[in-house]
């Protein structure tokens, strides 16, 4: 199965430079989550994660469109990534919001490998506690490659990106 930073308070990607729709302030009883979110991202285009990313005992549910993975360590959670997207690539970001206990983050990620240009879109709830993420819900279309990208793009006229 091949699978493949925000930037201060506005919620940029670091190599695309798109910045979030959405992003709620911290507030009373609402952590503040910018710095985990910059984490989350570089993480995500890089395949390298940022020191205190995860809780070591992080909890990590999988949703993939005929799968499901769990994970109960940060280091599960790494071995997951390294497995399913051992590839670097950029993240664009459509949606971020904060919660009570963390944020959700609305994204797509395009990236190289085996001569293809892949494509997936996800969707994650992260709970943080102190400065990383203690438990993630993560749900992903799969990884496009070419083939299906041109076949999506004949079928489908999307009104958004």
């Amino acid at each position: 199965m091949p699978e493949h930073q925000r930037i201060g308070s506005a919620g940029v990607s670091a190599r695309t430079g798109t910045s979030t729709a959405t992003r709620t302030p911290a507030g009373p009883g609402r952590p503040d989550t910018s710095v985990v979110v910059a984490k989350l991202i570089r993480f995500l285009e890089t395949g390298s994660a940022p020191d205190g990313l995860f809780a070591p005992d992080a909890f990590c549910d999988l949703s993939l469109p005929q799968w499901r993975i769990q994970a109960g360590t940060a280091e599960e959670i790494l071995a997951i990534r390294a497995g399913g997207h051992p590839c670097p690539g950029q993240v664009r970001v459509e949606r971020l919001e904060q919660t009570g206990h963390g944020f959700t983050i609305e994204f797509e990620e395009r990236w190289d490998n085996e001569g293809q240009r892949w494509y997936c879109r996800e969707m994650i709830r992260a709970d943080v506690a102190g400065d990383g993420i203690a438990e993630l819900s993560i749900f992903c279309t799969g990884d496009w490659d070419e083939a299906r990208q041109r076949e999506h793009a004949g079928a489908v006229q999307l009104i958004r990106p």
